[in-house]
């Protein structure tokens, strides 16, 4: 007779599910019951935060919902950071939990990991939390958990099972068939009335966010279509190719940029939430869309939040921007100002060249350094340095192989098991497992360090580049920005290379260029991870001198 718990891993196995992250527990052994009969691989964090940004980190290079199992009371509040971050950055995450019996909800009996309301605590960072009252609803739930991640904006879902229900007999809900939803289309009459206006615009200009990754194609047709500058968000690098002569980056904070965009007398953006950390990360405001807005977006209520529209289109970013495409064949052709397009594109391009600092110039040189070592590389960054100017800088050539923790939640400690999560996701996305490096400062590795040792346990072969400071850098420029008397951020750094060693990984100093790009070429070639460690004064030196 199988129960509720071995029939939901026979149901995720339905819908698709090949990774589950979780740490066993006592209430959620029945979870694993069913698993070790099962294909789908388990991997073992070293805290249930950890099991979430793998998730997390899985998700975004596989294009589906990374799936946890963790038990009641400390694991749910332990993986609600990591839950916040992709409810943040919209990253689809499936949190199946146990709670206590029926019987005993809300009791507030003192029983073991007991809260007075778990699905309470985290439905401010989950598109929504059900407790599954009988077996019998299971496929009902799971159904409603994959129509949000297939058909509306994608976030994290939680699901918990009392222990009761865990183990009700479940046989007669075998085999299960998953139900799956397709997004919404563009409405006719929408695409209509904004490709008109699209079609008299003289300087457009596209912002495209990570809710448009799939739209690649259809975008970089409207692009040339309309022959608009497109900015893109953090999330969604490498949504046109780094060398598109319409594509301006992800620079929108910078003067430079602003007056691009103010100059535009209609912007369409696509699958962005227009929100402070992709177009403000200097937090001063400012950030302004003078000419006329249309809004792309699969969750109504995203139209009209922070810049309300002229049209808003609620839609799925790719049918959407394919549709606008064929209905602005139907217009007259566009006239356009003559300097705007591919002109106005390089001559901005140009003045943010002639504006990096040395400092800006020496972390892009560590960043290009790892590309042209490993073209293929994802590149999943924490808060760090090296991240928040790769942000600025960086372009890449296909999407879904930069993001990091610096926006949206902005969490530390993300890109450790975030980058293993990336990894193990990216053998369908991206056709092969890229190789996966992860970017992290020495403050936020110290977060989420004994992830390290779960990547020697899975053989996942990560590359950990760390950037040293001696503390948290940013911060204390912050204070002293502020005439704030630095405290609390000259912390203890610890032996990196020892501690790494301690856990089974491989580990290695570099200094300069040459040596990062050998300890790259060495770490690609082993089957578990290898941290490198960059001292940033040393760094910066080499590479200025």
């Amino acid at each position: 007779m199988a129960t509720c718990g071995e029939v939901l891993v026979k149901l995720l196995e339905g819908y698709g599910v090949d990774h589950v992250f979780g740490i066993p527990g006592v209430h959620t052994v029945e979870l694993y019951r069913g698993l070790a009969r099962s294909p789908i691989r388990h991997i073992t964090p070293r805290h249930e935060q950890g099991a979430g940004f793998m998730a997390d980190g899985y998700a975004r290079t596989r294009g589906k919902p990374g799936v946890c199992f963790i038990i009641t009371g400390p694991g749910m509040t332990n993986i609600t950071t990591a839950m916040g971050q992709a409810y943040a950055d919209s990253i689809p995450m499936l949190v199946i939990s146990s709670v206590q019996s029926r019987n005993a909800l809300g009791g507030g009996r003192g029983k073991l990991h007991e809260l007075p309301n778990q699905s309470g605590l985290v439905a401010g960072v989950a598109a929504f939390s059900q407790t599954l009252m009988s077996a019998d609803d299971l496929p009902q739930v799971l159904a409603r958990a994959f129509a949000a991640f297939d058909g509306a904006r994608p976030r994290p879902v939680h699901i918990e099972i009392p222990l009761d229900v865990i183990v009700e007999p479940a046989d007669h809900l075998l085999p299960g068939r998953p139900v799956r939803t397709s997004r919404a289309g563009a409405a006719p009459s929408s695409v209509a009335l904004m490709a008109e206006r699209l079609a008299t615009a003289r300087r457009p200009l596209i912002l495209a966010g990570g809710g448009a990754l799939e739209a690649g194609a259809a975008l970089a047709a409207l692009a040339e279509k309309l022959q608009a500058p497109v900015a893109l968000t953090i999330n969604a690098k490498g949504l046109l190719a780094a060398d598109h002569p319409l594509q301006i980056g992800s620079t929108q904070s910078l003067p430079e940029t602003r007056a691009l965009v103010a100059e535009a007398d209609v912007v369409l953006a696509i699958g962005t939430e227009l929100a402070e950390t992709d177009y403000d990360v200097t937090f001063k405001g400012g950030f302004e869309i003078p000419g006329s807005l249309l809004r792309i977006d699969i969750d109504p209520d995203q139209t009209v939040r922070n810049y309300l529209p002229e049209l808003a289109l609620v839609a799925d970013a790719a049918q959407a921007a394919q549709a606008l495409v064929e209905a602005l064949e139907q217009q007259p052709a566009p006239v356009r100002e003559a300097t705007w397009g591919v002109a106005r594109v390089e001559r901005l391009r140009q003045a943010l060249a002639a504006g990096w600092d040395q400092p800006t110039l020496s972390q892009t040189r560590l960043l290009t350094s790892i590309l042209q070592t490993l073209p293929g590389a994802v590149l999943v960054g924490d808060s760090t340095q090296p991240v928040y100017t790769g942000n600025l800088t960086l372009d890449m050539h296909q999407p879904r192989r930069w993001f990091n923790a610096s926006t949206g939640y902005g969490t530390l400690g993300y890109a450790l098991p975030a980058a293993m999560g990336a990894w193990l996701g990216s053998a369908e996305a991206i056709a092969e497992r890229s190789p996966t490096v992860c970017l992290i400062g020495d403050g936020g590795m110290q977060f989420t360090l004994p992830e390290l040792a779960s990547a020697v346990e899975a053989q996942v072969p990560l590359i950990v580049l760390l950037w040293n400071n001696q503390g948290y850098e940013e911060i204390k420029k912050y204070m002293l920005n502020r005439a704030i008397e630095p405290v609390g951020v000259d912390i203890h750094t610890p032996d990196f290379i020892g501690v790494a060693r301690a856990l089974g990984a491989a580990a290695d100093d570099v200094a300069d260029v040459a040596q990062l790009q050998a300890a790259l070429a060495k770490a690609v070639e082993r089957k578990g991870p290898t941290l490198i460690q960059v001292d940033q004064t040393q760094w910066q030196a080499a590479v200025q001198g």
